[in-house]
């Protein structure tokens, strides 16, 4: 077992610099660079003009797979069954709970249609609509990210979308049943085995056989991240997702093995993940300090958690919890753990974070998977002015306006001056031949 020691950083906000450390410390620059860029653009571009033989092409490429028609690349709901099928008895248990439970929580955000007639007898509403398709992308690889599925398609099912595809790849040809399991469960109604910018592509402007669809969500790396900024207008995203991150406020009281194991369940996402541990109490620093290095040997993703922490990991000294809430309000993370006594009692204090653990025993990875909110969460500070995916990303409202003979006419001795003063002549008459002698 190594011994070797994680460099993770120490900062302390009694210091002058503390400011601008911090800052240096969260700053994430997510534009790709020329080369991305430009590669998106081609790709895009090229599967605008070629369509399926585009698709096919950069899969096989890029995926080292044998692909010769679109047909061998999609899964149907009968696929995705006999995926579930193959799944363990534990493993369908712990999806149907996490779906049970997600469905419930995502059901109580439906809004529903709503009118009232004012003084002038107009009558005003709106109407909620789902978006008729959308795309869910979900990562292959090394980590079968079952979950993402859940969480992006069983929203967008409880939304009333009628058809979900999702884009998955699978690289060397390896299909994940755990993932085609979970698009079974939550409803997904065809899987196509394709990523990249090219999935993205296909999924925005559709194809020959993939149709296009009105909004595209879903985690992916930076090529899927540039891809959704460069088609978002030809359809919705749900946001350039950053690297994962995780802010645990502790006052020294947890089990420090508990809290280096949540630093550690967001650092093993990627090199690029952000752990950061904020504590009035040095000694538990300390201590978190030294259960990280026992600990970080036994996962099986050492070395990318060990890269996280090294490179953007930290552990914040602060004066008191009132200081750590500061310190949460300039970071806005994706995750906060507020792992203290009481922790209800700095809910008020908080305004930015994309989701909050509270108390002890609520780690953050009961949020990834079971809890019940989402777990697509804004990145990168992003939490100052975003929200978490969910039932209202899948939704569209539209207004309602009904005058009568009488309200039209009473309408229009405002509208018709306001028109005018705007120098729109057509606007004005429009309003003011309604109005009654």
């Amino acid at each position: 077992m190594s011994t070797e020691k994680t460099l993770i950083q120490r900062l302390n906000a009694a210091d002058a610099d503390f400011p601008a450390a911090l800052q240096k410390l969260v700053a994430w620059e997510g534009v790709s660079d020329a080369a991305v860029n430009q590669t998106v653009q081609n790709i895009i571009a090229d599967v605008r003009r070629r369509g399926d033989a585009a698709v096919i092409e950069y899969t096989n490429k890029f995926d080292r797979t044998e692909f010769t028609d679109m047909s061998a690349m999609t899964l149907e709901r009968a696929d995705l069954e006999a995926a579930w099928g193959r799944l363990s008895t534990t493993l369908q248990q712990a999806l149907e709970i996490a779906v049970a439970r997600v469905r419930e929580f995502h059901q109580r955000q439906c809004q529903t249609d709503w009118q009232y007639t004012d003084a002038s007898g107009t009558v005003l509403g709106q109407r909620v609509t789902p978006v008729d398709r959308v795309g869910v992308y979900v990562p292959g690889g090394s980590a079968p990210l079952a979950s993402s599925v859940v969480m992006t398609a069983v929203t967008a099912k409880v939304a009333g979308v009628p058809e979900v595809i999702m884009a998955h790849p699978t690289p060397d040809g390896d299909m994940q049943d755990f993932v085609l399991a979970a698009a079974y469960l939550s409803g997904v109604d065809r899987v196509i085995t394709m990523g990249g910018a090219q999935a993205i592509a296909a999924l925005a402007y559709g194809t020959e056989t993939i149709p296009g669809v009105d909004k595209i969500v879903g985690p992916g790396n930076i090529y899927v991240a540039t891809a959704k900024r460069y088609v978002f207008g030809q359809v919705g995203i749900d946001m350039i997702a950053g690297p994962s991150e995780i802010l645990v406020v502790c006052d020294g009281k947890t089990d420090p093995d508990w809290i280096a194991m949540d630093l550690f369940s967001q650092a093993e996402h990627d090199p690029d993940a952000q752990a950061i541990l904020v504590s009035p109490d040095a000694d538990f620093l300390d201590q978190v300090a030294a259960s990280i290095d026992r600990q970080l040997p036994t996962l099986e993703r050492a070395a990318i958690a060990r890269q996280s922490l090294t490179e953007r990991g930290a552990l914040i000294l602060v004066r008191d919890l009132e200081q750590a809430m500061d310190v949460v309000n300039q970071v806005a993370p994706e995750h906060l753990e507020l792992s203290v006594e009481d922790p209800e009692q700095y809910l008020p204090r908080i305004r930015h974070a994309g989701a909050i653990f509270l108390g002890r025993y609520t780690s953050e990875a009961l949020g990834d998977y079971v809890a019940g909110p989402n777990h697509v969460l804004p990145t990168s500070g992003t939490a100052r002015f975003s929200s978490p995916l969910g039932v209202y990303d899948f939704q569209k409202k539209t207004s309602i306006i009904q005058c009568t003979a009488d309200s039209a006419s009473e309408l229009g001795r405002a509208a018709g001056p306001l028109a005018r003063g705007e120098q729109l002549t057509a606007h004005a008459r429009s309003a003011e031949l309604r109005i009654k002698d």
